[in-house]
């Protein structure tokens, strides 16, 4: 958040240059003083999350999902269009369910799958899989390929890790890729994004001149405020914004922040190398999935490597419902793994516990 911070500050004037009109100027750091305010609020809901005990952090998880998958419903009827997608909500403040909804997908999924302790004949994998339709088919409506394939990218690692075959996984993966192909032919957007994607850029699409920012400061940068790339590029401030990282401070600040986020994943996975507790299991893998696979997705789009999908990157980009959203997220993580030190653990065997059940 910290590198978001200065991150933001770089990016701010391009953005307050591209969208000031002649009735209204806005200040070069707009966007910056804005996102201390979604920074420092998005802290409070951090900590006081984290501090949540890990049932009603649970149940509160489910709570929301209902309200924020209602949320999604209404979009379409209430929603706020926002160049050319249909995906917020204006209730005083305008805020994006999708966004909410991530945190307390992944943890109602692992509260979901983790019913097969209980009885391993139930079919959780169906149950979730219906959740998972509903909320795909929501979400292309507005349009948002992009949050699409992360909630069934997180699904999918969930369902692997609460022992789902490895031939329904192949069944899937094909049924995935039948998906994505029938979204290329009947999906306007997802195909002009895939086509320029593929057919390289121009000089004048947003991902080609994302890549020229990121290239444009070498391996050192340019400088705070000296970078002249970043004043053409659509979205600076928040899609874009790995871009400008690379122009004004340099490739090798790239790889910094690429770093920090692998070393925020691979915590998590060897905090749970000895967990014994499917739904913390699940539910932590859940939420870090989404957490490394929205950077991962970003980083790539800026690097020329994905389509474009209008997506942030995580804790860096400006953003209020992203920000607050995300930092959500990290509590819940925070109160679900959280354990006394002093207790004796054993590593997690799925099948052990399914031969416990069976045989009680």
């Amino acid at each position: 958040m910290a590198m978001g911070m200065v991150a933001v500050a770089a990016a701010s004037p391009a953005s307050a240059h591209r969208l000031s009109t002649s009735q209204t100027a806005l200040n070069d750091l707009y966007f910056y003083w804005t996102h201390l305010r979604w920074q420092a609020l998005g802290l409070i809901v951090l900590f006081i999350t984290s501090m949540v005990p890990r049932e009603w952090a649970r149940r509160g998880s489910v709570l929301l999902a209902g309200a924020m998958l209602l949320a999604l419903m209404l979009v379409p009827i209430l929603g706020v269009e926002v160049n050319g997608a249909r995906r917020w909500i204006n209730l005083g403040v305008r805020f994006q369910p999708s966004e909410f909804l991530k945190p307390a997908f992944a943890v109602t999924m692992a509260w979901i799958l983790s019913w097969r302790l209980r009885d391993p004949g139930m079919p959780v994998i169906g149950i979730t899989a219906g959740v998972l339709a509903l909320i795909t088919a929501l979400l292309m409506m507005q349009p948002n390929l992009g949050e699409a394939i992360l909630f069934v990218g997180c699904w999918l690692i969930m369902v692997i890790l609460a022992g789902l075959p490895l031939q329904r996984v192949g069944i899937i993966g094909g049924a995935g890729i039948a998906l994505l192909a029938a979204a290329y032919t009947f999906y306007d957007n997802a195909r002009h994004r895939i086509d320029a994607f593929l057919g390289g850029g121009t000089a004048f699409d947003q991902v080609d001149l994302a890549r020229r920012t990121l290239m444009g400061g070498g391996w050192t940068g340019t400088g705070l405020w000296l970078g002249a790339r970043k004043m053409s590029l659509p979205e600076a401030h928040t899609d874009y914004i790995f871009s400008v990282i690379g122009e004004e401070f340099g490739l090798l600040v790239c790889g910094l922040v690429v770093i920090v986020y692998l070393a925020i994943v691979l915590r998590v996975l060897y905090r749970l190398m000895n967990e014994e507790d499917l739904f913390t299991i699940l539910a932590a893998s859940g939420l870090i999935a989404l957490f490394g696979g929205q950077a991962f997705i970003n980083i790539m789009v800026n690097l020329q490597l994905f389509p474009s999908k209008g997506m942030t990157l995580p804790l860096v980009s400006y953003g209020g419902s992203s920000t607050i959203a995300l930092c959500f997220g990290i509590g819940l993580l925070l109160s679900i793994t959280r354990r006394n030190p002093f207790l004796s653990r054993s590593k997690f065997d799925l099948r052990r516990l399914l031969e416990k059940e069976r045989a009680a």
